[in-house]
């Protein structure tokens, strides 16, 4: 069996049993280095390490100043002598000491009142008062106490800010059968195990040799911080549409309905503007869309009568204060909308992309959340078609992890052709929807970027992806504080 020389060190000097701070005296070593070595010998069943768990006894701030002057009953019995008027008592120590002191003297049995006086049974220094002799002259350990200390101890813990207890925990260690054995037989190993400048400059490595290593030695597992698997995953998908050549857009969270709605031709009377799927903001109630007049004018024109999209719109009164109403997003589509709207003919082709919070007003469940991320991208590019758009979303799901790929028809209000890509779950043997896309009608296009051109677009939900990837059922999961589940992931 192949051994440290530290391990070596401690067999021999370990003896029946030691603690880690004796060891590392003997054989001059840091006590770290010792528990280290201990925990190689444990595992090879050599050394036994036992914990035990006690109490370390100091004074606190009243426990000084007793030690100094004794406890109030005992500061007391020196007023008092072998018997006292209770008022005289009570003037000279001051309330404090009296009310407690005379409290505890009953209590003890050592003290009675009769007539107006004060009378001391005895004066025995009792344990609690020996115990606090013995720790204001330095710590004790709860396990170094006798059972009169330890009654002691009981009496001095139900006293205000007399003593502070904190848990320590003692290691000692002991050798196994076979550890005593080999103790005994094996040699100092003097060979190195670094090769430093010194030992080149004197030779030394030539006669010694080099000791071996082992790399089945058990080393403590260390947990170091790390990004969340959430973070992780959007770090992830950051790269992935950046090496595809795209940019990284951003917009506010707290969003007007006109560029969350009206800017993506969605009707004024749409279910998804009410109140049960969206968040209002009741303050600010509105915002200002001066800026945004010529928008502003198209999109009211494509809502109404379809303006110069070559549609026929919606067909009713669009309403300026309506659009004016601020609320979270409830997709990452608004920032794509805005971001349309400065777009140039000069600036094409653009491909972004945005990854970001988004909020919806949804019944918490295991795959729903008020709050979560939201990945979104397009394309605007007078020479791409509905084909590109598949190979598109076919490259990032690659990317992704997922081999297999399906797309499947699909209806969304603000794209047409829409599709639904479907990715294959080996574990679950089936396919499972992640995301939407299509490219923008016209209606969305026209009014925000001013001149027709085909924009590819798409977009899912994160959360919902490192779900899957991370093996988990429940989505609410990937926010619990389960440090046990962090470390493994």
């Amino acid at each position: 069996m192949e051994l440290h020389p530290h391990e070596i060190k401690i067999l021999k000097a370990l003896g029946n049993q030691a603690s880690p701070e004796e060891i590392a005296g003997k054989i001059k070593l840091p006590v770290d280095a010792v528990l280290r070595a201990a925990s190689w010998l444990k595992t090879k069943k050599l050394v036994e390490v036992k914990e035990e768990l006690s109490q370390e006894i100091t004074l606190d701030k009243e426990g000084k100043t007793y030690a100094g002057k004794g406890l109030p009953e005992r500061q007391l019995i020196g007023l008092i002598g072998k018997e006292a008027p209770l008022e005289e008592v009570k003037k000279k120590a001051g309330d404090a000491v009296f009310s407690i002191g005379f409290g505890w003297l009953r209590k003890k049995g050592q003290a009675l009142v009769a007539d107006g006086k004060i009378k001391i049974l005895n004066k025995i220094e009792t344990a609690d008062e020996k115990l606090l002799k013995k720790i204001s002259k330095n710590s004790v350990n709860t396990k170094d106490l006798s059972d009169d200390e330890l009654q002691g101890l009981k009496l001095l813990k139900t006293r205000k800010n007399v003593i502070s207890v904190r848990e320590v925990k003692s290691i000692m260690l002991a050798p196994t059968k076979e550890g005593i054995k080999l103790g005994k037989e094996v040699e100092e190993d003097d060979r190195i195990s670094q090769l430093t400048p010194k030992a080149i400059r004197c030779g030394a490595w030539r006669e010694k040799g080099f000791r071996p290593y082992d790399p089945s030695i058990y080393v403590k597992h260390e947990a170091p911080a790390k990004k969340h698997p959430l973070r992780r995953q959007i770090d992830k998908v950051r790269e992935i549409f950046v090496s595809m050549g795209f940019s990284e857009i951003k917009g506010p969270l707290v969003e007007s309905a006109f560029w969350n709605f009206d800017a993506l031709f969605q009707p004024q009377d749409h279910p998804a503007r009410e109140m049960h799927d969206t968040f209002y903001l009741k303050t600010p109630e509105k915002v200002d869309m001066g800026d945004y007049k010529r928008v502003k004018s198209k999109v009211k024109a494509a809502h109404e009568d379809g303006g110069d999209t070559g549609s026929t719109g919606w067909g009713y009164v669009w309403d300026e204060k309506t659009s004016e109403k601020t609320l979270l997003r409830t997709h990452t589509t608004a920032v794509t909308a805005r971001y349309l709207s400065q777009i140039k003919k000069e600036d094409l082709p653009v491909k972004v992309f945005s990854i970001d919070k988004v909020f919806r007003n949804e019944a918490v469940d295991y795959k729903h959340l008020p709050e979560f991320y939201q990945v979104e991208g397009i394309v605007v590019d007078p020479s791409v078609n509905f084909r590109n758009l598949l190979g598109i979303l076919k490259q990032f799901y690659d990317a992704m992890g997922f081999e297999k790929v399906r797309f499947r028809p699909g209806y969304f209000p603000y794209t047409e052709m829409s599709v639904e890509p479907e990715v294959y779950l080996e574990d679950k043997k089936s396919w499972i929807e992640l995301g939407g896309a299509g490219i923008f009608r016209p209606e969305v296009v026209k009014p925000l970027l001013g001149f027709d051109c085909p924009v590819l677009a798409w977009g899912l939900g994160l959360d919902r992806v490192v779900t899957l990837s991370l093996g988990l059922t429940d989505i609410r999961q990937l926010y619990l504080s389960d440090l046990d589940w962090l470390k493994e992931n």
